[in-house]
């Protein structure tokens, strides 16, 4: 796959991608940190129709809150994408499942154990507070 930053306005949503087009995701555990410091993980995109278009068959809810910090300060940066070909929907469908099953929420101590890493770090706790969208310490 080729590694690539893509405007955000050359993308859109694939028919293929396993969560769907027209449910609007659940950002609340994403949101905090695109606003924070973006988009790190890349979308799995495809062509669409034109070698400028590409349609997104993984990543739909980093694509949705990129979307809204977009809007709320006006421009967003490109955004990490790796390209797969184009035409093989069996294929699109199938990263689309992976990337959504691989996926595994931390259990609280090793969440717990991560953030008292970042603090020795240099991390301040509004920081860890503001990028992953937790209350305030007090």
């Amino acid at each position: 796959m080729e590694l690539k930053h893509i405007d955000i306005a050359c993308l859109s949503i694939s028919s293929a991608n396993m969560r769907g087009v027209k449910k609007a995701p659940d950002l609340t555990n994403i949101l905090p940190s695109v606003r924070a410091r973006g988009v790190l993980v890349p979308l799995i995109v495809r062509q669409n129709g034109s070698p400028t278009t590409y349609e997104i068959v993984a990543g739909k809810r980093r694509y949705h809150a990129a979307l809204i910090v977009a809007q709320e300060e006006g421009s967003v940066d490109p955004l990490p994408c790796a390209i797969m070909e184009a035409g093989d929907d069996a294929a699109a469908l199938e990263a689309s499942l992976i990337e959504n099953i691989a996926r595994l929420d931390p259990d609280e101590v090793t969440r717990w154990e991560t953030f008292t890493r970042l603090v020795k770090e240099g991390r301040s706790p509004e920081d860890i507070s503001l990028t992953f969208g937790l209350p305030p310490c007090r």
